[in-house]
């Protein structure tokens, strides 16, 4: 990418974010947790401060010594989560001055930090034309986020996307966590079926819808000439009037409406999320009202 999205301040951010979520919060990060428990392996993964039920045995007296803080160790279970997310990496990504495809990566780089914090392994992919490409693979604990998450600065937007023949083919976990798609969803390409295959894995599906301001609430007016960001040789000549307008907020409104109902019918998350938004805004807003944040 032209800009360096990951960075030390916004690293800084999402450490904050997740706190704060932590400890304003009743709840876990997804739906798969509830039930997870950490496992007995001889392979550390984290720490978590002491509460009254915990295995005394796991209590690390060297941070106690050095903190004044009860501490205990997690370890690795073989039940590991994996969190597996899913960038839409098409050239209509970067459209409007909100930058869509910085937001897809900052929310990315957001949601793994969630994931990582309550122990799940994470995977990040770009979809581009009909291809995946695994850009993090198994990511576990935070050393290891801080190492890799900056790979997402040099994804490239480019081409289109068929999301359904990416993802499908791909080898996923049954059951084993959460599935994220990040995408505009603006497309005549299907992806339905890539919700049907995941769902149907028993994965826990969240679709983020991303769009622009400007697709939103356009602005424009007058005559303009519009090209498809990832076919120039379709384009649109129009007067842009009051009804121009009305219409296409309507054909906003039944696209995103058709995701929605899509993704409720079938038991997974749905999100509509303003590339302009700020992550604490999406996070205590977005994530909290749709259910996905509890």
């Amino acid at each position: 990418m032209a800009n360096t999205v990951i960075d030390e301040e916004l690293l800084q951010q999402i450490e904050l974010l997740q706190t704060l979520i932590k400890n304003n919060v009743a709840g876990m990060f997804g739906g798969n947790h509830k039930s997870k428990s950490y496992g007995s392996s001889c392979e550390f993964a984290d720490y978590r401060e002491y509460t009254p039920g915990d295995d005394i045995t796991k209590i690390d007296w060297n941070a106690y010594a050095r903190f004044e803080k009860l501490y205990t160790k997690l370890f690795l279970d073989e039940r590991q989560m994996h969190t597996r997310i899913y960038i839409d990496a098409s050239y209509s990504m970067g459209y409007g001055k909100g930058k869509k495809d910085e937001q897809a990566i900052r929310l990315a780089a957001a949601l793994a930090y969630l994931s990582v914090c309550e122990m799940d392994k994470v995977s990040v992919y770009t979809v581009q034309n009909k291809q995946l490409e695994c850009v993090i693979s198994g990511m576990l604990g935070k050393e290891s986020y801080i190492n890799s998450i900056s790979a997402l600065n040099d994804i490239t937007f480019a081409g289109d996307s068929f999301l359904s023949d990416a993802i499908i083919p791909s080898t996923v976990g049954y059951g084993d966590g959460m599935s994220i798609i990040i995408s505009d969803f603006l497309t005549d390409n299907n992806y339905e079926a890539a919700i049907d295959h995941l769902v149907g894995k028993k994965r826990h599906v969240l679709c983020v819808q991303l769009l622009s301001q400007e697709e939103l609430a356009p602005k424009a007016r007058g005559k303009m000439h519009f090209f498809d960001s990832e076919d120039t040789g379709k384009y649109y000549r129009k007067n842009i009037n009051r009804d121009i307008i009305h219409a296409y907020k309507m054909a906003v409104e039944y696209a995103t409406g058709r995701i929605r109902e899509y993704c409720a019918a079938r038991g997974a998350d749905y999100m509509l999320i303003c590339a302009e938004d700020p992550l604490n805004k999406v996070f205590f807003e977005n994530l909290i009202d749709e259910g996905v944040i509890k």
